[in-house]
């Protein structure tokens, strides 16, 4: 059996007894990384609130294709005229004069205003705001990424949690054997009783380090789940095969030419430095006039006076507000600023790209070097453990040698196996900053 299936199979029977503690009531399964990551994807509060300012952004746009629909106005009024005179010049007689006093007037009037220009305020309010839905969603998308790689290294968290569990629980079942042996053989005079609490010592050492092993991976465990949207009490065994993929790589220049062209935050921020031109643009249109086709019906009764009724007009209305004249320059102003920030926020996020790439490249091949050295570390502590033991054995070292010895061989594994996880997390750390994270997760 090899080492990874070994541990593999150690983790879960370590999972069935995590499930079989008293007041644990939950289920437990294996699950594979790319199962953690489409429960994180459907669950994920983050892409949530990213969806909801989607809807936002939806009903913002809306709101200004709304602005080109006609504006209808429907007014009336009941009015009472205490004792009013009204002179109304007439050709019916002599004076040329009549006089009224009606008691009350009655008015009811229904005006459209259809807008057929508006200085482009309209055009370029359509615009910004659809430049700013299509902002929103391609939020979305960079946040997708996030939550993948948010999901990889919590899983990766849970497995080095899960493995150092297994090692220290199989290394303190040795050194509890141990501690038998040496009884034995203090009993008979063959071992100094100094040696015997030396052992006994590490084995208590050991069970506390099991106490804090199996503490992170209940809080591993309870991360991944609420992650997932699932009860917190599940008990999720980690698959080891998912940390034995053969990775290659690429060039830094050319993950930083992928970037530019799928990082969605860079895509989102142009997109939103567009809105911000048309802007600028929507902002100016206050300097000019606006023209609209207007249209009415009035009808009104007055006592004894007068009685309008299919009263319709129909014409062409010009609006000009003169105070936008020394109003409209700091609005245009405070645009043209709120522009130029995000010019240079592209700016600062191309140098952040890059750092980012580098960076994680680096980390990366530092990771590869590192397995490469741990591996050397197992062989030589295995070794270096055979030989003292063998010596102990034989009178020829201390106890206290064998234990360093046994201490360094089961440091040694959890490096190892903490090393072959971090890979993963490393390589798809590169992945999200390149931003074909997601993208090559649904390929997978």
């Amino acid at each position: 059996m090899s080492k990874k299936r070994k541990y593999g199979v150690i983790a879960l029977f370590l999972g069935l007894a995590l499930l079989c503690q008293p007041g644990v009531q939950a289920q437990t399964s294996v699950l594979g990384l790319n199962q953690a990551i489409e429960q994180c994807l459907q669950n994920s509060k983050q892409l949530k609130v990213s969806k909801a300012k989607i809807e936002q952004a939806t009903a913002q746009l809306k709101q200004a294709l709304d602005n080109r629909l006609p504006d209808a106005k429907v007014s009336g009024s009941y009015l009472w005229l205490p004792k009013p005179n009204i002179k109304l010049k007439t050709d019916d007689n002599s004076s040329g004069e009549t006089m009224a006093q009606p008691s009350q007037a009655v008015y009811g009037m229904a005006t459209v205003n259809m807008p057929l220009y508006a200085g482009l305020k309209i055009r370029y309010g359509i615009e910004s705001a659809e430049l700013m839905k299509k902002a929103a969603e391609t939020d979305v998308e960079y946040d997708k990424e996030t939550v993948v790689s948010n999901a990889i290294a919590a899983y990766s968290n849970l497995y080095k949690s899960q493995v150092a569990v297994a090692l220290v629980r199989e290394n303190l079942a040795q050194s509890q054997q141990r501690d038998k042996d040496f009884s034995n053989m203090e009993k008979n005079g063959l071992l100094a009783r100094n040696d015997l609490l030396k052992a006994q010592l590490q084995t208590s050492n050991i069970e506390l380090t099991l106490v804090n092993a199996e503490n992170n991976l209940k809080l591993a465990m309870v991360s991944l789940n609420l992650m997932m949207g699932q009860p917190e009490q599940n008990v999720i065994v980690a698959d080891s095969t998912s940390f034995q993929q053969q990775y290659t790589l690429a060039t830094v220049d050319e993950y930083e030419q992928q970037a530019f062209q799928n990082r969605k935050d860079m895509t989102a921020l142009e997109l939103r430095r567009k809105a911000a031109e048309a802007s600028v643009k929507a902002t100016k249109g206050e300097l000019y006039p606006s023209i609209g086709l207007t249209g009415g019906y009035v009808a009104a009764y007055i006592p004894n006076l007068l009685t309008a009724t299919n009263v319709v007009n129909l014409g062409v209305g010009v609006q000009y507000n003169i105070g936008s004249l020394w109003k409209t320059k700091a609005k245009v102003a405070q645009a043209q600023a709120n522009e130029k920030e995000l010019v240079a926020r592209q700016e600062m996020l191309t140098d952040e790209v890059r750092m980012d790439i580098n960076r994680a490249y680096q980390n990366y091949l530092a990771t590869q070097k590192k397995i490469e050295v741990e591996e050397k570390s197992v062989i030589n502590a295995t070794e270096n453990y055979r030989i003292t033991k063998n010596k102990h054995d034989n009178n020829l070292v201390t106890t206290t040698e064998l234990l360093d010895a046994n201490v360094a061989l089961l440091q040694s594994k959890i490096n190892l196996q903490e090393a072959k996880a971090d890979i993963v997390v490393a390589y798809n750390t590169l992945l999200e900053k390149v931003g074909v994270l997601a993208g090559n997760q649904q390929k997978n």
